[in-house]
């Protein structure tokens, strides 16, 4: 059987049609799509921010990087009214650094740093029981080398405001230093 050049292009444009058509029903994730409970342990859905960018960061009250906390406030305070938010989520995964109660967890961010961005109940963010919103960002964004475990305290990822992951920072990078990334999202 031989087949006409017609033939060929008919073939063609319906096996576009069912790529099409499987591809139209795939649900596109974004961060969106996921729960979090918040500092005070109530369920928020991450569709809350949709519209804003967001800086999520793991972070530990007992760490060398702790200091960081002032950093991140100033951004906050710094560009909320312009659609910007931090996100906090405390992990105790790293050398028991963030040993304490979410309780103890929010007043201590609260008295020392005056935290006012929005915090969230302690998760893990590697191994088997790492948080899906963490499995989403660790994929959307891998880190050094290809691995995508997070290494440490305050590893961050900027998220657009369309709930794309843009980029990843590693733990010793300082707030201030993505202050041009993140203005860069806000125009």
């Amino acid at each position: 059987m031989v087949l006409r050049k017609e033939d060929i292009m008919k073939y063609f444009l319906f096996f576009l049609a069912i790529i099409s058509f499987v591809h139209a029903g795939e649900k596109k994730m974004s961060i969106y799509n996921f729960e979090v409970d918040n500092i005070d342990g109530k369920n928020v859905s991450m569709s809350k921010y949709k519209g804003k960018v967001l800086l999520i960061v793991n972070v530990a009250s007992e760490c060398g990087l702790t200091y960081q906390y002032e950093g991140l406030e100033k951004l906050y305070q710094a560009h909320k009214n312009k659609k910007f938010m931090v996100l906090g989520f405390p992990s105790n995964q790293f050398s028991n650094q963030e040993p304490g109660t979410d309780k103890e967890i929010k007043f201590f961010c609260y008295t020392k740093y005056n935290v006012q961005f929005d915090m969230f109940s302690k998760i893990e963010v590697n191994g088997e029981n790492t948080h899906p919103l963490y499995k989403f960002l660790k994929k959307e964004q891998g880190g050094f080398l290809g691995f995508d475990s997070i290494k440490w305290n305050f590893t961050k990822f900027l998220v657009n405001e369309d709930g794309k992951v843009i980029k990843r920072y590693s733990p010793s990078t300082n707030p201030s230093n993505i202050e041009k990334d993140i203005l860069k999202l806000l125009e």
